[in-house]
């Protein structure tokens, strides 16, 4: 377990970049925080460090999946049903892809055991960031 803690959306953004360095598929990243905490902004970072800074990356909460050449970025807040899962692609992308779940609970039984489990939870103005 690594604790991190930023001061700042700069430092929270820096974090994230050093972290996505680490990454190779398939790895399964699930985002862990109450709203506001930072997931998506953790999960933009990975993504336009891997593909790019000027990819556009629109938080996936009303479409729930958006794919990035490898890197597939879930936010199941609104799944309802375990069984839908499966229909969005996840365990596809879990098996394949750098895969980056934000609100993961509800998928908890499929994740595989190599999951590098963020925890995100407020510092201040800034953040504490646990990996697990």
């Amino acid at each position: 377990m690594k604790t991190y803690v930023t001061q700042n959306l700069d430092e929270t953004r820096r974090f994230a970049a050093e972290f996505a360095a680490t990454l190779r598929a398939p790895v399964c990243v699930a985002l862990h925080g109450d709203l506001g905490m930072g997931k998506s902004e953790i999960a933009r970072t990975i993504i336009q460090t891997l593909r790019g800074a000027s990819t556009v990356v629109p938080s996936p909460t009303f479409t729930i999946v958006q794919n990035y050449d490898g890197i597939s970025h879930f936010d199941l807040y609104r799944v309802e049903d375990a069984s839908e899962l499966t229909e969005i692609g996840l365990e596809h992308a879990i098996e394949n892809d750098i895969t980056l779940i934000e609100w993961p609970e509800i998928a908890a039984d499929i994740l595989p055991a190599s999951t590098i489990h963020i925890c995100i939870t407020a510092a201040g103005d800034g953040r504490k960031i646990v990996i697990q």
